[in-house]
């Protein structure tokens, strides 16, 4: 790895960082007129518009470098084509997002920013239990203890201690599943990135694209149809916008660092989005941050660090 792409991996990784971080504060500030509904599948689009253009700039790119022999005949068509025969499971992975979207604001507003935020971390877990159910992925010993001592800081962190499950918040509960859902349309997806069938821009695109139509054409079910006229409303529109940007931004930023860093040097450095969510949660929010809060957040950030660790022949 040279010092440019390291700087680089550097740079995205600290806005990933921030952004994610920021999320959990954007998605609690909104107006109470905004369910978490209405305010997944407007977020949704506004990702899917955000990444648009970066397919249509990939898709160039990749044709470019066709031209220029760099890429052969066989590889361009997967790479640009290849998703149409994932059809049926990208439907599922946009199914499954938006479900999770939803979920995510409901969990953040129940739970609240801090919690949440501690929460979320669980997805280190399930990436470890689906990678090793559906791809096949080995698991260390090492890494089963520490994702027993996330899971026992962020327990420790949202009952204060008192490890009284039965009033375990819905909310945490609730982001839980959240990173349930995701880290199992992660796992079921990185086949096709490894057979490059597609890639992780059109997957973001694809995916919160069916997302926000899933949402916004089941939405009215629930709920009256007045409520469309929301995205009229500046303040509405503008935290409409405003997660989208955070969200969308965070994702570039993150399959940036995967391109410069890689999966282990990325996941360490990110760990410390709580740190960022609580600084702003207590400022912004004026959410209680406990000594519970303290001791949580240092055992899910240090567990986190040595699941993503790489063996030491890895290194070599």
């Amino acid at each position: 790895m040279n010092n440019e792409n390291y700087e680089k991996g550097i740079i995205f990784a600290l806005g990933a960082l921030f952004l994610v971080g920021l999320q959990p504060i954007i998605a609690n500030s909104r107006p109470l007129s905004l369910d978490p509904y209405f305010f997944a599948a407007t977020t949704c689009i506004v990702e899917a518009i955000i990444f648009f253009p970066l397919m249509l700039i990939e898709r160039k790119r990749i044709r470019l470098s066709h031209e220029k022999d760099l890429i052969t005949n066989e590889d361009i068509s997967t790479l640009l084509n290849g998703w149409k025969d994932n059809k049926i499971l990208l439907i599922y992975i946009g199914i499954n997002f938006g479900i999770a979207q939803v979920l995510f604001f409901w969990g953040y507003q129940l739970a609240g920013a801090i919690n949440g935020s501690l929460s979320q971390k669980t997805v280190v877990i399930f990436g470890l239990l689906f990678g090793y159910l559906i791809n096949k992925e080995k698991v260390r010993y090492p890494q089963i203890i520490f994702s027993l001592l996330l899971f026992f800081g962020l327990v420790l962190a949202v009952t204060a201690g008192k490890f009284n499950l039965l009033e375990f918040n819905i909310g945490v509960l609730l982001i839980i599943i959240t990173a349930t859902l995701w880290m199992l349309a992660h796992s079921l997806t990185k086949p096709i990135l490894d057979k490059n069938e597609a890639t992780p821009v059109q997957l973001v695109f694809i995916r919160n694209f069916l997302s926000g139509l899933f949402l916004i054409s089941t939405y009215f079910i629930f709920f009256p149809i007045e409520n469309i006229f929301l995205i009229f409303d500046s303040i509405s529109l503008f935290f409409i916008i405003l997660m989208g940007l955070a969200y969308g931004l965070g994702l570039f930023c993150w399959y940036k660092v995967l391109t410069y860093l890689g999966t282990s040097k990325g996941s360490a450095i990110t760990s410390g989005t709580p740190i960022v969510t609580i600084i702003f949660a207590t400022i912004i929010l004026g959410e209680i941050f406990t000594i519970f809060h303290i001791i949580g957040t240092l055992l899910v950030i240090f567990s986190v660090l040595m699941i993503v660790r790489p063996r030491k022949d890895e290194n070599k």
